[in-house]
């Protein structure tokens, strides 16, 4: 169990002092006054001073929550399974049947635990909304529910070789080509543009850490090519028409004594515990840390992917740090400067930005090839006064020396937490997805929960000792709104959006717009998306430990209904609900169904089979496209 985290005051601590200096808490117009008369937006309401008759910019109605066996989408909407876990990809494949599949044949079909979704328009450069490639995160695999007589607790050291390397398979990334005729999509299996990434899949390195000697291997002596990709969650999507893939973490995937590794401390702060949780150093000598010291060093990477070209190589960008992203989304800043925000997804972790040196034109794609090698990866650090800066984590300046235990850049971006360390950056709640609304230019980041903060840290004006069901924190560039908006300056103000939670239980000591319905508060967000008017929708994880359904929350984020949530969708039981992805016309809003009945202990216990629901079919993680029935725009 992971016991070494950053030593600087968390985020509940800041915002603690923050709130407490500012009153955005007072419940009164005064104190709401005052803040917005010193250049803040007030976003803990005051019921006093909002209580006007307010409604969202979301015309659809609410869904009444309901938590079952099967998935709800508000009236006037359907929701319709696209892909799932196991359906062919290949023209010559039959229907997904457990008794028949293999890692062979999973290697060619659909991915397992479906997570960060990507809606890239054929043809490429287009902005079709009926014809794309639909490419899917493949995070990892819920085996008590994929297997019969196999339990969560001890299934690394359960499950046979033949189940280890299925599983191997079935994490990754799926490409796959979809069309929408009358109103449905399809995918099109045997297109030339399908693609399935793996475990056992090639991957280059590039950037400063390729070629590092802590990066070579038995397999790789060059420390130049790495054989997989793992825990794949969220991602982002460039202005080159690549996409992002995230690995978020490896720590429980590998086996051995860490205390013997040479980079014992390192992987410490990394989380890693030699628990071997899916058994693959049982059969393959690379994930035990005592015989391949350095393949851990190969994960943990953000992941560039040509969707378009199927014989491509995807490259592991080593220049964005190695940390638990949980996601990496790009924003073309008004001087053409590439900027990528990131999250790293663990307690007390940080929040990371990346500029690159050089400038993309959008009038040719190719300047964007390889524009993700060099520039300046920078950690945040937030204040009581409602600025936060990015700090660079650059070799030679600071305490980033090598006498201090960083030899070089490579180093540094090796050891990205213990850099961020150093530079005394700002602890986070589980920072998990960070998204720019493409109208406003604000930067919002999500923070899941925290349930290690300890009461002796929190301002009794903050009154949550333990985060249990997260919040929404607002980052605001300076220069303006929209693409006037600076994403390079070193810095922000910020601000909090929503603090989730149930309004009416003191206890979470939640705060969102003071119209919002029983049905319309949600607890630990973990996903963000916005429509092209900007709206914000939200996915959740973790409500299942309320007994609630995860589901998707549309949010203003501007105006008088500025942090009204509406649910819109609900999943079926034990599952997340995670990635939303919308067309370029906003008529199709796709999100992945992520472990539906994981928490089953085994397959005979399971409390849904979705979404098939026949016979004794097993539950699958799948892609669902939200759509209006009479096909506008999902939340006119």
């Amino acid at each position: 169990m992971r016991t070494t985290y950053s030593p600087h005051p968390p985020i509940r601590q800041i915002i603690a002092e923050r709130v407490s200096r500012r009153g955005f808490l007072l419940g009164s117009a005064t104190g709401l006054g005052a803040v917005a008369a010193q250049g803040f937006v007030g976003s803990l309401f005051s019921g006093e001073a909002l209580a006007q008759d307010v409604s969202s910019s979301l015309g659809f109605t609410e869904l009444k929550r309901v938590y079952d066996d099967k998935h709800h989408v508000a009236d006037g909407y359907k929701a319709e399974a696209v892909v799932a876990w196991g359906d062919p990809m290949q023209a010559s494949q039959e229907a997904f049947d457990v008794a028949k599949l293999d890692a062979a044949a999973q290697a060619e079909r659909f991915g397992y635990n479906c997570d960060f979704v990507a809606f890239m328009p054929l043809p490429k450069g287009s902005s079709n909304s009926d014809n794309g490639l639909l490419c899917v995160n493949n995070e990892y695999v819920s085996a008590n529910v994929m297997f019969e007589n196999l339990k969560e607790d001890g299934m690394g050291a359960a499950m046979t070789k033949e189940q280890v390397a299925l599983c191997n398979m079935a994490v990754g990334h799926s490409i796959i080509e979809i069309k929408r005729e009358g109103g449905v999509w399809k995918t099109v299996a045997g297109s030339a543009m399908n693609r399935r990434l793996t475990l056992e899949s090639e991957f280059a390195i590039s950037g400063p850490c390729a070629g590092h000697d802590l990066m070579k291997t038995s397999y790789d002596s060059e420390g130049r090519m790495v054989r997989g990709t793992n825990y794949n969650c969220g991602g982002g999507t460039t202005p080159w028409a690549t996409v992002l893939t995230c690995e978020e973490g490896a720590s429980d995937t590998f086996g051995g004594d860490i205390a013997k590794s040479p980079f014992a401390a390192v992987l410490e702060r990394y989380g890693y515990d030699g628990s071997d949780y899916y058994g693959r150093a049982r059969f393959d000598d690379r994930f035990n840390v005592e015989k391949e010291p350095n393949e851990a060093n190969r994960f943990d990477w953000v992941v560039e992917i040509d969707p378009y070209d199927p014989t491509s190589t995807p490259v592991k960008r080593t220049a964005l740090g190695r940390m638990a992203h949980e996601a990496a989304t790009v924003v073309l800043n008004k001087d053409g400067k590439v900027v990528v925000y990131m999250g790293d997804d663990d307690y007390f972790e940080y929040m990371y930005r990346f500029v690159s040196s050089a400038a993309f034109d959008p009038a040719n794609l190719e300047t964007g090839r390889n524009i993700l090698d060099e520039g300046v990866l920078s950690v945040a650090k937030v204040n009581a006064d409602g600025t936060m800066n990015w700090l660079p984590l650059v070799h030679g300046q600071g305490p980033l020396t090598a006498d201090k235990g960083f030899a070089s850049q490579a180093d540094v971006l090796l050891k990205t937490r213990l850099a961020a360390d150093a530079l005394g950056a700002t602890p986070m709640d589980r920072p998990e997805d960070i998204e720019t609304n493409p109208v406003t230019g604000r930067v919002y980041a999500v923070m899941t929960k925290n349930k290690k903060i300890s009461a002796d840290k929190l301002n009794p004006v903050n009154t949550r000792p333990e985060n249990n069901t997260g919040h929404i924190v607002e980052l605001i560039p300076p220069g303006g709104a929209g693409k006037d908006a600076d994403h390079t300056a070193a810095t922000y103000t910020w601000d909090l959006f929503v603090l989730a939670g149930n309004p009416k239980d003191p206890k979470h000591g939640a705060k969102f717009h003071p119209a919002t319905s029983e049905d319309g508060w949600f607890v630990n967000p973990d996903n963000l998306t916005f429509d092209p008017k900007g709206r914000m929708f939200v996915a959740t994880d973790g409500a299942n430990d309320f007994d609630l359904p995860d589901g998707i929350y549309g949010v203003d984020t501007e105006g008088p209904a500025r942090g009204l949530p509406k649910l819109l969708f609900t999943s079926p039981h034990g599952a997340e609900a995670t990635g939303p992805c919308f067309t370029p016309d906003g008529t199709t809003l796709f999100v992945s169904v992520q472990h539906p009945a994981e928490d089953a202990e085994t397959l005979d216990k399971v409390q849904t089979r979705w979404p098939d629901f026949k016979g004794n079919n097993i539950p699958r993680p799948a892609v669902v496209a939200i759509q209006r029935t009479d096909g506008k725009e999902v939340g006119a």
